[in-house]
């Protein structure tokens, strides 16, 4: 096959893939944060506050005990990850109009899936380098978005 011709077919299929991705809009990195205060003052408060007052004696209990905190991060883990594998949106993406997708099919993500980016999300949010990459990306993903192969688009209701 001449050059050409192989010019010629990599620059449509360039172009096709091109106007696939053109047609998804990736969530603003401003929407995602106001998204996850939401959803912490929505999904994890009332976590803590039933584990705080209702499972143990107050906030002294809660405060010297190292089981509390971790039992609240699983159940928001758990209760996040099942709200993004049935809806691919949390109360906060929900929101500011944002889903979270398959980065290639852009369908709805799988548990593992939903349970893979909580988990990376932790580990970036540790390190704090994990979050930053979204701000000098073109697609916005995070650490968590590539390590689980998601991505957060918005969604016109």
């Amino acid at each position: 096959m001449r050059f050409r011709k192989l010019k010629k077919q990599s620059k449509t299929k360039s172009q096709n893939s091109q106007k696939n991705k053109n047609n998804v809009l990736y969530a603003r990195n401003v929407d995602r944060i106001k998204s996850f205060i939401t959803d912490m003052f929505m999904i994890y408060t009332p976590i803590l506050y039933l584990i705080t007052y209702v499972v143990m004696d107050g906030k002294d209990d809660f405060q010297a005990s190292t089981m509390g905190p971790l039992v609240a991060v699983v159940l928001y883990g758990l209760i996040s990850s099942i709200l993004l594998y049935k809806f691919g949106q949390t109360p906060g993406n929900k929101a500011y109009d944002m889903k979270v997708v398959d980065a290639k099919t852009f369908k709805n993500i799988t548990f593992f899936q939903a349970l893979l980016r909580f988990v990376s999300f932790l580990l970036s949010a540790t390190f704090l380098l994990g979050l930053f990459i979204g701000f000098y990306r073109k697609d916005r993903k995070s650490l968590h978005d590539l390590l689980s192969n998601t991505a957060v688009i918005v969604v016109n209701n």
